[in-house]
């Protein structure tokens, strides 16, 4: 590995330096050789990689680390958090000289552990290690991981489950939560904090006349684009707090995420979320909402003669948020639908095909690809208001008459997955894995990992429709 440390030169009242507390009888789980090689891993490390991936080794060249910071969680202030179960063992360069985070999780107690138990348990490892992967495969910045192990040690949740670590890699664990937490907590190290994230993450904010504000303008914009995205993909994240959206605009944390399956925009996914905060239609304003909040945090920043002024500057740069999620979703919808982006009619268009999806409960992914089949009689006949279906086709067919539709039709094939990670698929490659068969987690491994190809080799039927309505779903908590 070559390794980049630069997280270790900050304050050290930001972190607390403690090494992993290895589980009893750790065993191998799934190892992503591909990403092991973009990061630059040599063959010894990769001979390694239970060892590395299960917390029994380090690196002289890295003290591993637990990052605090606060964060507002379900909109309400939380105080103090940190890596209750995490820590940061090693900052490293990829094949494209990009600084990667490799961060371990369930690796034990630390200071910032509150009332857990500093583990996790193979269910959600699995959960986050699939995500991670068919996020990635899909176009969405994301954070993504080298490996998982398991273990012989059980660990306390509602019931006795099975111990497992993690080995995630990101490009960014500076949470917007960390800003908040000096805010509060140590306030002089914000402007030296906020220096170090742009040289490091922003570098050609640097020349502009006001860095900070080009710092911000580019993190909402990040922001904005990576929500656009889910938004496209059916990804619903489920627990947007502030201290689990980073300063990349690279998606983290996501625990009780879900991909959408029949088309339910107001469709709780993570069951803890008991006022349908984080539903995937709220998605866009949750963003929105954080950045606010994440804003009023660079406010000291500003001299005290200087700072109305500031926080106008600072809400102009939140005003990008809203037309860079825009540009993108809409161009990117269109591109799913077929359409030219320019055509007036499109969006709508467009919006209307999201109705019936909505109205008739199809599914989501399943339905893009029917359209980009041409299988018209196929979603008409799944329709109960028929002549809702006939009004919206005619106009599809109409706005795609004297277009060059065959390169409309390649934009499909590259906006609309095959596959995505339906919530049964997971917990089938779980309950097998808890018996010691990975071959499950293998088999989808595989499958996201080129998800806008058809692979009539690996595909099973129930990877490609929601399970039927009279099935119960599988529920998903931040139990993890």
């Amino acid at each position: 590995m070559h390794f980049n440390s630069r997280y270790p030169s900050l304050n050290p009242r930001l972190f607390h330096h403690q090494s992993p507390v290895p589980l009893k009888g750790a065993k191998a789980g799934h190892f992503n050789a591909a990403l092991a090689d973009q990061l630059q891993w040599s063959a010894s490390d990769q001979a390694a990689w239970v060892e590395i991936c299960s917390g029994q080794k380090t690196f002289t060249e890295f003290e591993p680390l637990a990052m605090v910071y606060a964060g507002h969680q379900f909109g309400q202030w939380a105080g103090q958090l940190g890596d209750g179960r995490g820590l940061l063992i090693a900052q490293i360069l990829d094949r494209d000289h990009q600084t990667i985070d490799l961060h371990l999780k369930g690796a034990g107690l630390t200071p910032y552990s509150r009332m857990g138990d500093g583990r996790a348990v193979l269910r959600s490892v699995i959960r986050e290690y699939l995500a991670g992967h068919a996020l990635n495969a899909l176009g969405v910045a994301s954070s993504n991981a080298v490996g998982f192990t398991t273990s012989t040690q059980g660990v306390q949740r509602e019931t006795v489950e099975m111990g497992a670590m993690l080995l995630r890699s990101s490009d960014c664990h500076i949470r917007l939560g960390h800003f908040e937490w000096i805010n509060q907590y140590q306030p002089e190290l914000l402007a030296e904090f906020t220096q170090k994230c742009i040289e490091w993450h922003y570098p050609e904010c640097l020349d502009a006349e006001q860095p900070i504000l080009a710092f911000a303008t580019q993190v909402i914009q990040r922001t904005a684009v990576m929500i656009a995205k889910w938004q496209l993909v059916g990804f619903a994240h489920g627990v947007m707090n502030t201290d689990n959206l980073n300063i990349s605009g690279s998606t983290l944390d996501f625990g009780p995420y879900g991909f959408m399956e029949r088309f339910r925009p107001n469709w709780i996914n993570n069951h803890s979320d008991y006022n349908a905060r984080y539903t995937y239609q709220q998605q866009p304003s949750m963003g929105h909402w954080d950045l606010w909040t994440w804003l009023n945090n660079l406010i000291p920043l500003a001299k005290p003669e200087q700072k109305e002024q500031f926080k106008q500057d600072l809400a102009q740069c939140l005003e990008h948020f809203e037309a860079t999620f825009l540009e993108h979703y809409q161009l990117g919808l269109s591109q799913k639908m077929g359409l030219p982006h320019f055509h007036k009619d499109s969006f709508n268009c467009a919006m209307a095909f999201l109705h019936i999806l909505q109205s008739e409960q199809l599914d989501y992914t399943g339905s893009f690809i029917r359209l980009q089949n041409q299988a018209y009689t196929a979603l008409r006949d799944d329709c109960l208001d028929t002549r809702q279906f006939d009004a919206f086709l005619t106009q599809y067919q109409t706005i795609r008459e004297n277009q060059a539709v065959d390169v409309l039709d390649a934009e499909m094939r590259l906006a609309n997955p095959q596959y995505i990670l339906r919530n049964h698929m997971a917990q089938k490659a779980i309950e097998l894995a808890q018996q010691d068969d990975f071959s499950e987690v293998e088999r989808l491994f595989q499958l996201l990992s080129q998800p806008y190809r058809k692979q009539t080799e690996l595909e099973q039927a129930e990877d490609l429709v929601p399970p039927p309505s009279d099935v119960p779903e599988v529920m998903v908590s931040c139990s993890s």
